[in-house]
């Protein structure tokens, strides 16, 4: 009778470390990963298994057997997806395969079997085994069961949106995602989380069987690659991980030059990321304790490879630091540091560009960056010496530029800080901050690109607002972004006068009909006399807000909708396919210009 316990052991020939065993009976897999030797170490993110509800006789059980059975199935529910891929890379200033921890073949006896409960069936055909692992984790991580999940969503959406099964993976993933509002979503530093965003992604490309298994196949995610259309719609749902403006292009520095992101690379880019985020915390402490408002970004020490400050052309070697809100370079002189002086970023009018330096005038160096002002003459060049072919001027040339152009769009599309109206939206106050948040997570996942050495040729493509103050259909994007940081639920009526708000007020239907405010896909209000920017009458912005509304789809949140797309990842789509069009007519003027063509009509045949 033990051997229908919910832990067995099967003699296996060897296989293949790091394989999923992958059996297929009626309209159930069960799936598990097998070794002989666990980790102790217990992490926090669990994932829950059930029996398989085979009825035993008491009186034919042996209770020391089944005790050692129930702890070793406890444990290799704890550390199932954590193992079942194993660790592939050990970051660092290495970043070497870690051999180390990968499971040898010959260990893998004991298999682990967790039942499934969804229909495997579908109108469509079977479910993958990858969308049966994300549908099952994420329900019991939700507190429910895959069968019950599915339930729930057939009930919530039309049959052709529950017939695909796409849009159930999404269901299940961004319905636990929105339970979290983090800068950083908790959970991504548990491996375990790790990898089963990785197999969701895996899930949302392939969520069908292309042919039937058998019992001796098995299914390795090791060998997966995820392609662009599933990286760009799971990896915004979670916090800190991409923008929806520049997911794409984050993509394309992650694949490089191959057809996917592999399991490999995308656990690479999260060990990293998360590295950044806890370096600046030490930086924070560490380095200027007194900065209690402002956020350290980045520093580039003194110690290593200094940067260099030009002045009456004299290079002055110091170290920079990088906050929200300024630059600050300390010069290194003959007594020491010394004190450091401070360039404020949050002006309007400032500009950052690429420049040439060189002794006595002479421009010898293309790796040096400007940062100037339209109401002052003095500016400040800094030299970034770069031997190691880093793009390391291109890449704090996107830094900055970064923190300027934040402090741009608020500006241009955020309220005035004294504006009473702030009190009229809930959760408006906050809006300054979201969008803060949004240019230091830009910068943060730009560092950790960096450390992988997987860079695109422009740096300022991955960092959102730098690169959306040059994209056609920028200006959109643009809205769509002040509308999902600064709106929120009408909780008072608009007032006359200096008077603050009372709390707690109804708003008037009349308000809502009578104004030209904009509204997000969850009912979020941005009101009319926020728009002080000129771009919200243009044509474009126009024919955007007619047809803003939620054409099908489930919305858990403004940012997170299954079976349709927000607002921002609307325009971003929009503002991805004009930037190509552009890059694709500029290389074709490009490539006139090299054959000698002499006039604009014969550029158009061309194009």
């Amino acid at each position: 009778m033990l051997s229908k316990s919910p832990v067995t052991r099967l003699q296996q020939p060897p296989v293949a470390p790091n394989s999923l065993l992958l059996r297929h009976n009626r309209d159930f897999y069960k799936f598990g990963y097998s070794t002989k030797n666990f980790s102790e170490h217990h992490h926090r993110f669990k994932l829950v298994g059930q029996s398989l509800g085979d009825k035993w006789k008491l009186n034919d059980i042996n209770a020391n057997t089944v005790q050692e059975r129930l702890n070793l199935w406890l444990l290799k529910t704890q550390n199932f997806l954590n193992e079942m891929t194993s660790p592939l890379t050990k970051t660092g200033q290495s970043r070497k395969l870690d051999h180390g921890n990968t499971f040898d073949a010959h260990d893998m006896e004991d298999i682990f079997m967790a039942e499934q409960t969804l229909q495997s069936r579908t109108p469509n055909g079977m479910l993958s085994f990858a969308a049966v692992v994300s549908i099952e984790q994420f329900s019991r991580m939700n507190g429910l069961t895959g069968e019950k999940m599915q339930k729930i969503f057939r009930a919530l959406v039309p049959e052709s949106l529950y017939n695909d099964a796409r849009n159930l993976v999404e269901y299940c993933c961004f319905r636990f995602l929105s339970r979290d509002n983090s800068d950083l979503h908790p959970s991504l530093k548990e491996p375990a989380f790790q990898r089963l965003i990785f197999i969701t992604m895996v899930a949302w490309e392939n969520p069908y069987l292309e042919e039937l298994v058998n019992a001796s196949e098995k299914a390795s995610f090791q060998g997966k690659l995820v392609r662009e259309a599933a990286f760009v719609r799971i990896a915004p749902a979670i916090s800190g991980v991409a923008d929806q403006p520049t997911v794409h292009n984050l993509y394309k520095a992650l694949a490089g030059d191959e057809e996917g992101i592999s399991l490999r690379v995308w656990l690479t880019y999260i060990s990293e990321l998360l590295k950044v985020h806890e370096g600046r915390r030490s930086y924070q402490i560490r380095e200027y304790p007194q900065l209690y408002e402002e956020r350290i970004l980045c520093i580039a020490p003194s110690n290593k490879r200094p940067v260099l400050k030009w002045e009456n052309n004299m290079a002055w070697p110091g170290k920079l630091t990088l906050t929200d809100k300024a630059i600050y370079f300390e010069a290194i002189g003959l007594s020491g540091h010394r004190d450091p002086i401070r360039l404020d970023l949050t002006r309007h009018g400032l500009r950052v560009e690429k420049a040439k330096v060189g002794p006595f005038g002479a421009v010898l160096f293309d790796s040096a960056v400007s940062i100037t002002s339209d109401t002052e003459s003095k500016l400040w060049v800094l030299e970034f010496v770069d031997l190691g072919g880093e793009m390391r001027r291109d890449v704090w040339h996107a830094f900055i530029s970064e923190v300027i152009a934040l402090h741009k769009f608020i500006h241009d599309y955020g309220p005035e800080d004294d504006d009473e109206s702030l009190f009229h939206v809930y959760g408006a106050q906050k809006g300054k901050g979201r969008a803060t948040t949004g240019a230091i997570n830009s910068i943060a996942r730009l560092q950790a690109l960096q450390f992988m050495r997987k860079l695109l040729e422009d740096p300022t493509k991955l960092v959102q607002f730098s690169y959306l103050e040059y994209a056609p259909y920028g200006h959109v994007v643009f809205q769509t972004l002040a509308v999902k940081y600064w709106g929120g639920p009408l909780v008072t009526k608009p007032i006359e006068g200096g008077n603050r708000p009372t709390q707690g007020v109804r708003p008037s239907e009349e308000v809502l009909e009578c104004s030209n405010h904009v509204f997000d896909i969850d009912g979020s209000v941005y009101l009319q006399k926020w728009m002080r920017s000129p771009s919200w009458v243009s044509s474009a912005s126009t024919a955007f807000w007619k047809s803003s509304s939620v054409r099908q789809g489930v919305v858990l949140s403004k940012n997170l909708v299954v079976a349709d797309m927000t607002l921002v990842e609307r325009a971003s789509e929009t503002c991805k396919q004009k930037y190509h069009d552009v890059e694709k007519t500029q290389a074709t003027i490009d490539a006139a210009m090299l054959q000698g063509i002499p006039s604009n009509i014969d550029l158009f045949k061309v194009g």
